[in-house]
């Protein structure tokens, strides 16, 4: 896969194009680095440390089944119902261990590291990342060009289109997921979101989350109880 991305075509056009492409770089990057593998670093260096104890790759290796919601009863690719395993294609043909997804978790586990980040990298008197790396991947950086997202995360709209509920402080940052999840959180205000669920089951053409905008919408309703 790196050779195939290393050899593609590089656009002379200077448009926005959402892609995960470079975290599949920075898995490599770091398992050349510690000589070990993506999931025993994150545990080690991080998980362990804020207590995420609930949070894994490939959790159906370390949890019973009943713990797990399953992911989609894939037809076009592995002709099995996901369940504790990864989603994505991609981070499948990686070992299911991929930098760009693969990770499982609960609302706690991923509140705990939201609020790592609204800490400026602290958490529990321990630094994870320094505070000049957090607002280096928290920046807008070409919001004058119509792209709002910073290097690791997206953030609020300035336009019509919005992973919020339009209502969130332009300080905030999170992450609206392919499978139903959603995760922000509001330094300003010191509010952590989090929203987790299966919406790719039993088909990830099930679209109702979306098309409701439910996870904003509880989103509005948080902010509007600050008022």
């Amino acid at each position: 896969m790196h050779k195939r991305i290393i050899n593609s075509p590089i656009s002379n056009e200077k448009t926005y194009v959402y892609s995960d492409l470079p975290y599949y770089f920075f898995k490599y990057f770091l398992e050349n680095k510690y000589n070990k593998s993506l999931d025993v670093i994150l545990k080690n260096t991080l998980l362990k440390k804020i207590g995420a104890n609930n949070t894994t790759y490939k959790p159906v290796d370390f949890f019973k089944k009943q713990r797990i919601v399953p992911s989609e009863i894939d037809l076009y690719f592995r002709q099995d119902t996901l369940r504790g395993y990864v989603h994505d294609m991609g981070a499948a043909m990686q070992g299911g261990i991929g930098g760009h997804a693969g990770i499982f978790s609960n609302s706690n586990d991923v509140a705990k590291i939201m609020q790592m980040f609204i800490q400026d990298g602290n958490y529990g008197d321990q630094i994870f990342f320094s505070k000049s790396t957090i607002d280096y991947f928290n920046k807008c950086y070409y919001c004058e060009k119509g792209n709002r997202r910073g290097l690791g995360f997206d953030k609020p709209q300035i336009d019509d289109s919005s992973p919020t509920c339009g209502c969130v402080p332009m300080s905030s940052f999170g992450h609206s997921g392919f499978t139903g999840t959603y995760a922000w959180a509001d330094p300003e205000n010191q509010i952590v979101y989090i929203f987790l669920s299966n919406r790719t089951y039993p088909s990830m053409e099930n679209n109702k989350l979306s098309n409701n905008n439910i996870r904003t919408e509880i989103q509005r309703v948080i902010y509007n109880s600050l008022k």
